[in-house]
């Protein structure tokens, strides 16, 4: 710890805090301000460090020949494993058409065929080729610059330390940019962080991946639901001694007709399910974890050889590959599931809302009932792109709900060191679990938060002192050095607690479900076809909700944004 206090340098106010600088986010805060609010979005990386820049397949979204609605909510529901909530798949599903238009019109730029009709694939637990794509195997990046290229204003390398809440809910943010320390007034904030990734040794996401918003969320007094449910990507990219973020082997490699063998050539998922390679990715995980068990490797292969063109319609894989010394046209790909996406996460209806009034969640970090057990793919930027206009549009209702911060208490991060507690998780939490490991894991949590105690830490704030208010920032600044410390705490804080919440909501799921392998549980019981709900109790530590499953809470019913 560098120190135990904070001054804030600097005030903001707003009618609408967006946290994240990705498809939800973005997309959220060009909604808002198109409807007058005022909108102050923080990003805690630059301008290209989301999740959202590194989604390679596209977004699944319903053809115009060949498809419908019925269709791909069907599939999403068979993905979900019995855990999608039906009215919210449709919703959002029936937003996706209206959603790609408005991202066109912004700019984007999707890939065509010869035809000239925009080109589409087919990915795992996908019944047709319904998903679009930019750049070959570069939506996310495409989907990122047309969003940037919006020209919206926002602070990159600020990063947010915590939701000040009142008797009417947000009241708004304390958080730390190159600037300093600042306190933004505000009645309505949107959580779009993104995922969790950096809980794990080896995941698909970025750095910044460290579940901030999942910590953020429960300190605030939200509900969080089915955080067990965490998908491993089937296809990363391995290689020997491997850590942190790792490159994807997209699944629109196996839609295009590449298939998976083990070091001795044979099928990976032969007799598994009916759609083989292409099933959803819960299978296809198991099936490889399965298969390197029985034959006691690291890995198995993704042989694309009989792919025409694939340089051109991979460039991003195959840019990867031959930095790992691996040419896809004539060598076996090597790979192995890592963590890549979070099914569950905060609470809230198909329009954003949280349990918490003024609080609002969009993007991989909330848990809209779209996912279920395990995501469909290519279903996330839907879903950003989709729930993010809609916070954009309901978050006026917070509007002359103003109630300033006048006080601000200390802040604590208690925390795991980030190396032991991603051992920890790895090996207890990843892709095939048992109740054995869970409580070895929950009780080794509390060792390791008792090894690493943090004092708290005291806000030195002064009404009506004269403050500057914060400039929008292109790239992400230098933080002062004991202001990144306190920023590499609250991470390694939102890590302990995320996956504290995870451990406690997988050991009482004592089934086989979706993204959920349990092998002590091998079979789905249908009693516990329903979401696990976490909350913080009032010691700090996150606990189970009633006998921790619950139906979803009545929400009222989604705002469709009109065209426009």
């Amino acid at each position: 710890m560098v120190n135990t206090s904070i001054s804030i340098t600097w005030e903001a106010t707003a009618d609408l805090v967006v946290v994240g600088g990705g498809v939800a986010g973005l997309t959220a805060a060009r909604t808002a301000s198109r409807r007058g609010l005022r909108v102050l979005t923080l990003s805690k990386g630059g301008p290209t460090d989301t999740s959202t820049q590194y989604a390679q397949g596209g977004i699944a979204v319903v053809a115009p020949h060949g498809d419908s609605v019925e269709s791909h909510v069907q599939d999403t529901v068979i993905a979900g494993a019995g855990l999608c909530d039906a009215d919210a798949v449709r919703s959002i599903v029936e937003g996706g058409q209206h959603a790609v238009a408005a991202l066109t019109d912004l700019g984007a730029v999707f890939d065509h065929g010869r035809d000239g009709e925009v080109s589409r694939t087919r990915e795992g637990g996908h019944s047709t080729r319904r998903i679009i794509h930019a750049g070959g195997d570069a939506t996310g990046a495409e989907v990122q610059r047309a969003l940037n290229a919006a020209g919206l204003p926002v602070i990159f390398g600020a990063a947010v330390l915590d939701i000040v809440t009142g008797p009417e809910g947000v009241r708004g943010v304390i958080a730390v940019s190159e600037q300093g320390f600042g306190i933004v007034h505000a009645p309505a904030v949107l959580l779009a962080t993104g995922g969790l990734g950096q809980l794990y040794a080896c995941s698909t996401n970025p750095a910044g991946a460290t579940a901030d918003g999942i910590a953020l969320a429960l300190r605030a007094g939200a509900l969080v639901s089915d955080l067990e449910f965490l998908q491993f990507h089937p296809t990363v990219l391995f290689t020997p001694g491997g850590l942190g973020r790792r490159p994807l082997i997209s699944e629109a490699v196996r839609g295009e007709g590449a298939i998976l063998v083990d070091s001795e050539g044979n099928s990976v998922t032969a007799g598994v399910h009916p759609r083989g390679d292409l099933a959803p990715r819960d299978v296809v995980s198991r099936a490889i974890a399965a298969r390197m068990s029985e034959l006691g490797t690291d890995h198995v292969y993704l042989d694309g050889r009989a792919i025409d063109g694939f340089p051109q319609r991979f460039p991003t894989i195959t840019a990867s590959c031959l930095a790992a010394g691996i040419d896809p046209t004539v060598d076996l790909i090597p790979v192995a599931p890592a963590a890549h996406y979070q099914c569950g996460g905060i609470r809230t209806d198909p329009s954003g809302r949280t349990t918490v009034p003024g609080l609002y969640a969009a993007g991989e970090v909330a848990r809209t009932g779209l996912h279920g057990a395990n995501r469909l793919a290519s279903n996330s930027l839907l879903e950003g792109l989709v729930v993010g206009e809609r916070v954009g549009v309901v978050a006026a209702e917070r509007q002359g709900m103003s109630a300033p911060i006048t006080e601000v208490g200390p802040l604590r991060f208690p925390r795991a060191d980030r190396k032991l507690l991603q051992e920890l998780m790895t090996e207890h939490a990843a892709v095939v679990r048992d109740g054995d490991g869970l409580r070895t894991a929950i009780l080794r949590m509390v060792g390791l938060i008792a090894d690493n105690a943090a004092p708290d830490i005291t806000v030195e704030w002064a009404l009506n002192r004269p403050t500057t208010d914060p400039e929008p920032v292109n790239e992400a600044g230098a933080w002062s050095d004991s202001a990144a410390a306190i920023v590499r705490e609250l991470e390694d804080s939102a890590l302990t607690l995320t996956a504290r919440a995870l451990l406690v909501a997988a050991a009482a799921r004592t089934e086989t479900r979706g993204c959920h392998t349990r092998s002590d549980c091998p079979e789905p019981q249908e009693d516990l076809r329903r979401s696990t709900a976490v909350r913080l109790g009032s010691d700090g530590r996150p606990k189970l909700v009633s006998d921790g499953f619950e139906p979803a809470p009545s929400w009222g019913r989604a705002v469709v944004p009109a065209a426009s």
